[in-house]
């Protein structure tokens, strides 16, 4: 199932030259039953523990396609992104394995643990503005003064392929697999999964969730264009960004290759946080908690099929953690 564009075709045979470029860098996660939230649905699901990459986020696995396949002379000049935080940190850490010189453009929203965590991989930080959109402005600049590429986080073929690997080591663990829910932003998470599997069998299901605070891509799908959405404060602080106007990939592949979607509330995504807490004793961040909301208060699973579900990153504040704790761990028990 091949995704054809005017100017390139993305298969399942990128993904796989993809998984081969990265072994070297980027974790197998495992792919654990929850004992929890099957006997909560009667279903059989599974999460795909990308929290546990050395980043924290998957992210890691599309910034190091990208930046593995640049010439010499091009990582020589160095990289520059824009990020909500993680993808930011994964352009830092791989860069900084490689030694190359990395500049990463940020908005004032991104928290502070994931500034903290940026730095210490010895990248370049600045900080601009109010949103990713901001960043990414400024990212361009950046390109256009310094010669630096831009490693764009999720509307790069590189990019979306390093994501699906999550999809073959997937099927690979849990062949019966039916259907699979992936926290949806900008779409290369999704888009690169969703390859993958449909790759292998067009029948599983493909769910997208995205908090319902400025839910760009899913605004986006409902108009038929890419659209610019003001960002909000929000737990899901990972999925926010806009899709860019000029979306030349993920945004017609989510259209091609989702199935459903799904928006859940701040509260839904804190119970989300808690109950990982609760029933797995880990720590998981807003965005990946959207996909236990849905599952847990939207009914999106039935029982008897095989799920799993994408837990995408942990990098969250500790004080945020401790506040959701107090207020809801004790209501998530199975």
């Amino acid at each position: 199932m091949p995704a054809t564009f005017a100017h390139k075709t993305l298969s399942i045979r990128d993904i796989y030259e993809a998984r081969t470029r990265i072994n070297r860098i980027v974790r197998r996660t495992p792919l654990v039953f929850s004992h929890a939230l099957s006997a909560d649905t009667g279903a059989s699901i599974h999460l795909k523990l990308e929290n546990l990459q050395d980043i924290g986020a998957f992210k890691v696995r599309g910034a190091a396609n990208k930046i593995l396949s640049l010439t010499v002379e091009e990582r020589q000049r160095g990289v520059t992104t824009f990020s909500t935080g993680n993808h930011g940190l994964a352009v830092a850490f791989v860069a900084n394995t490689l030694g190359i010189p990395a500049a990463i453009c940020i908005s004032n929203r991104v928290p502070k643990a994931k500034v903290e965590r940026i730095r210490r991989y010895h990248a370049r930080v600045e900080i601009i503005g109010q949103s990713q959109d901001e960043a990414s402005d400024h990212c361009r600049k950046l390109q256009s003064e310094q010669g630096l590429t831009i490693i764009d986080p999720f509307d790069d073929p590189h990019v979306i392929s390093g994501q699906g690997t999550i999809g073959l080591e997937i099927i690979e663990d849990l062949p019966r697999l039916d259907k699979i829910i992936i926290p949806l932003s900008g779409g290369g998470l999704l888009s690169g999964i969703a390859l993958a599997v449909k790759s292998i069998d067009p029948k599983i299901k493909v769910i997208g969730v995205s908090m319902k605070k400025a839910a760009v891509m899913y605004e986006s799908l409902k108009a038929g264009k890419p659209l610019l959405l003001p960002e909000e404060d929000t737990l899901a602080d990972s999925l926010l960004g806009g899709i860019g106007l000029e979306n030349q990939y993920t945004f017609q592949m989510t259209k091609q290759l989702m199935d459903e979607v799904y928006l859940v509330s701040e509260e839904e995504i804190a119970k989300g946080m808690a109950y990982m807490l609760e029933n797995h004793r880990m720590i998981v961040e807003g965005a990946a908690a959207t996909c236990i909301a849905a599952i847990r208060e939207h009914g999106i699973v039935q029982p008897g099929e095989h799920v799993a579900c994408i837990m995408s990153g942990c990098n969250v504040d500790l004080s945020l953690v401790m506040e959701i704790a107090e207020k809801y761990a004790n209501q998530q028990t199975s």
